[in-house]
């Protein structure tokens, strides 16, 4: 059986390293990341090309498997779990929302949203598909495919899938990256009332500062490490901004954030 701790944490990840075997060489990609998230909290993951951010999705989605250190899940460790064991976690515990939606082509929006349930062999299947929808304001495209459907409504189908588990996180990558402005600002509204209302911990990896600014919490990692977390100042409500200039948004989001830690972090 897993260890269980009982835990105010969502999320307990302890010094957890990744290390890949490349031929002759080994590339270690994570050097003993120390996370904590809380319940509802509302966090972005930023850094730069190479940093380790894909990897530790991956792990904190029980994708993949840490070289060592330990990963406590809503308390259970997971960090050495089989690959059986892993798919049910996944399956229960966290909802997935990708940059490129990851629908069916052929497949209509309601029965998109139940295969996570058919998968769990969770009864009222169809209501509880219905309910997650509506809930993202897609009740009146239930039976749509997704070629009937614009980027922004394939990716709110996306939301519904990930939340129809009530899962104990939502991972999402880079989910605003393949929208215009006016759907990207939409979809961020609806992860920001998930969050707020059912208080939904949410994770985004992102490489956005702006995406990030409407988050509660930045961590930043840099060469497999974390080099800063903190709160964010004021995060900004979507919609109620206009998105400011590229240089803009670097200046602002390392003010607040980045350069917020001690000296030597950076040296």
């Amino acid at each position: 059986m897993p260890e269980k701790k009982n835990t105010q944490w969502v999320i307990d990840v302890r010094q957890i390293t990744k290390t890949y075997q490349m031929g002759s060489v080994k590339l270690q990609v994570l050097r003993g990341i120390d996370l904590k998230v809380a319940k509802g909290e509302f966090v972005s993951i930023m850094g730069p090309s190479g940093s380790g951010k894909s990897t530790l999705m991956n792990i904190l989605g029980a994708l993949d498997q840490p070289t060592s250190g330990k990963y406590y899940l809503d308390g259970v460790d997971v960090s050495q779990m089989s690959e059986a064991e892993l798919a049910r976690v996944r399956n229960r515990k966290i909802g997935f929302v990708f940059q490129n939606f990851n629908l069916l082509k052929r497949t209509e929006a309601i029965r998109q949203v139940e295969l996570p349930l058919m998968y769990a062999g969770v009864p009222n299947r169809t209501k509880r598909a219905k309910a997650a929808l509506e809930a993202v304001g897609l009740g009146a495209r239930l039976n749509h495919l997704p070629s009937e459907l614009s980027g922004g409504q394939q990716q709110r189908v996306a939301i519904a899938r990930a939340i129809v588990t009530e899962p104990s996180v939502i991972l999402a990558d880079e989910p605003t990256g393949n929208l215009d402005s006016r759907s990207g600002t939409e979809v961020m509204q609806i992860f920001q009332r998930l969050n707020r209302e059912q208080k939904i911990t949410t994770i985004f990896v992102t490489h956005d500062p702006w995406i990030a600014r409407h988050t509660d919490r930045v961590v930043m990692l840099r060469d497999g490490r974390i080099v800063a977390d903190q709160k964010v100042k004021a995060p900004l409500k979507a919609g109620e901004v206009e998105r400011p200039t590229e240089a803009e948004e670097l200046q602002g989001v390392f003010e607040e954030v980045y350069y917020g830690g001690k000296r030597e972090e950076y040296n």
